[in-house]
């Protein structure tokens, strides 16, 4: 099918994988453009079933309770992020020749020809902040923009709706890439590499290709994490337009083609003239919120993509000030008696608990959870020497208990044999029992939360309220 817009989705056979935050609207505009819609599902629960009776009153076939076969006729498939790439129905799309594509693909081929160009980030870790960071940046330029794509906000809504932009800041998950061959950015970073979603992808090296794909065809800038050589070889290995440049960043003196930081300044060494003399100032690092460094690397990430996009540094000062967070990300909860309690219930995995335990000096660590799959042993050993203490909970709490038992043995663990929402009050307060003046509680749980939890948002509501009923006793 090429990889040029679609003109003409007249009469059509489309299949959609799923139902769901993307398969919905993409049948829904589908069949509003003349295609022969028909959405396949796994599941035939209640929530389906009123699901397929909304659809089914516009004129769309559902299929629920057989995601695995491909309905006779489809020209095209069009899956939600989720699907695994070994599904039978995908199988049997290839071996028909049919092409298979994402909601990103799909908002990408339906976008207009005066479309805003895209600014994309992936990574294992701070996608969502670095998307918000340049947004924030973007609007200080007195550019026209939004956050979207896996961040919550729909490409499809974006590309079709009313709004007019100048440009996206677009968030984009390992399973958006995988099914968008033909997207091209304008500019786009890669933050990180962990292993992560290897159940989906199949090996470290797929998931690996797959955020790497956020790089074919970049016009301006392939932005890489120079502490990061993972992310470098995928720039070295990425198709781009003629005169695309390697932009790094890091958390040390910048050399020449990228941003970095001098005696608390972040710095441009890429887009100035004359980058082996010169360096432009772009902000100090207590402009960046938290100034933690893995979140100024965040910061330096969208400054990147922002100046490849042409902004002037001192937007890049203002939006980095203008910057707020999302809730459970380093959130400084409370300080009790000069102890300061701080919710990163959104560090869900191992990466992301141990770019949060580098933030502080000296920690009592609540952790445990559902470890997806993890190990732990790298994650202790490089955080040792910050542990004042521990404290588990959670269902997979004996892998974390097992790898400080290796690497950190001198450190005393409170492992409390719980997966119930109380349980997060009692470690509160065994974490307060194991503080001293100056330390951090920091709850990093380094895994998911659905053993406890809803969601880590509720996670980390429930560790806020806890530490409010430390301070009210206090």
């Amino acid at each position: 099918m090429g990889s040029g817009q679609v003109t003409d989705w007249q009469g059509m056979h489309v299949t959609v994988a799923g139902l769901g935050v993307s398969g919905i609207p993409a049948a829904k505009v589908l069949h509003a453009r003349g295609a022969v819609v028909t959405v396949v599902n796994d599941g035939d629960d209640a929530r389906a079933r009123e699901q397929a009776a909304e659809l089914e009153a516009l004129g769309i076939t559902v299929r629920l309770g057989d995601g695995a076969t491909l309905p006779k006729g489809t020209e095209l498939v069009v899956t939600t992020p989720g699907w695994k790439p070994d599904k039978p129905l995908f199988e049997a799309a290839r071996a028909a020749g049919v092409d298979i594509w994402g909601d990103v693909e799909l908002a990408w081929r339906l976008r207009g020809p005066d479309a805003a160009p895209w600014l994309a980030v992936t990574g294992t870790n701070g996608k969502t902040t670095t998307v918000q960071m340049l947004a924030s940046i973007l609007t200080a330029a007195g550019l026209r923009t939004a956050a979207v794509g896996n961040i919550g906000v729909s490409l499809l809504d974006v590309v079709l709706g009313e709004q007019q932009y100048d440009v996206l800041a677009v968030e984009l998950s390992s399973y958006q890439l995988h099914w968008a061959p033909s997207l091209r950015a304008h500019s786009a970073a890669v933050l990180n590499l962990a292993p992560d979603h290897l159940d989906w992808h199949g090996s470290m090296e797929a998931y690996a290709a797959d955020k790497g794909r956020i790089y074919e065809g970049n016009r301006v800038a392939c932005v890489y994490n120079a502490a990061d050589n993972a992310t470098e070889d995928l720039v070295r290995e990425a198709d781009v337009e003629e005169g695309c440049r390697a932009i790094g960043f890091t958390l040390g003196t910048p050399g020449p083609s990228q941003l970095g930081v001098v005696d608390g300044i972040l710095v441009d060494r890429a887009f100035v003239e004359n980058r082996q003399q010169n360096a432009q100032e772009l902000a100090e690092v207590s402009d960046v919120n938290p100034p933690a460094p893995h979140n100024i690397a965040n910061a330096l990430a969208a400054a990147a993509l922002a100046r490849a996009f042409g902004v002037p540094a001192a937007a890049v000062r203002e939006g980095l000030r203008n910057f707020r967070p999302d809730a459970h990300r380093i959130a400084h909860v409370a300080d009790v008696d000069a102890v300061a309690y701080v919710d990163d219930s959104k560090a869900t995995n191992t990466h992301a608990a141990q770019a949060s335990l580098a933030a502080y000096e000296s920690i009592v660590w609540i952790a445990g959870g559902l470890a997806k799959g993890a190990t732990f042993d790298e994650l202790v050993a490089k955080s040792a020497e910050r542990l004042r203490g521990v404290v588990l909970i959670g269902q997979d709490r004996a892998l974390i208990r097992e790898a400080l038992a290796r690497h950190a043995p001198q450190v005393p663990v409170v492992d409390l044999d719980r997966t119930d929402t109380g349980a997060m009050l009692a470690a509160v307060q065994e974490a307060q029992r194991l503080a001293v003046a100056g330390d951090t509680v920091l709850l990093a749980p380094a895994c998911a939360s659905m053993d406890m939890f809803a969601n880590y948002n509720k996670r980390g509501d429930a560790f806020a309220q806890a530490v409010g009923e430390l301070g009210a006793g206090a």
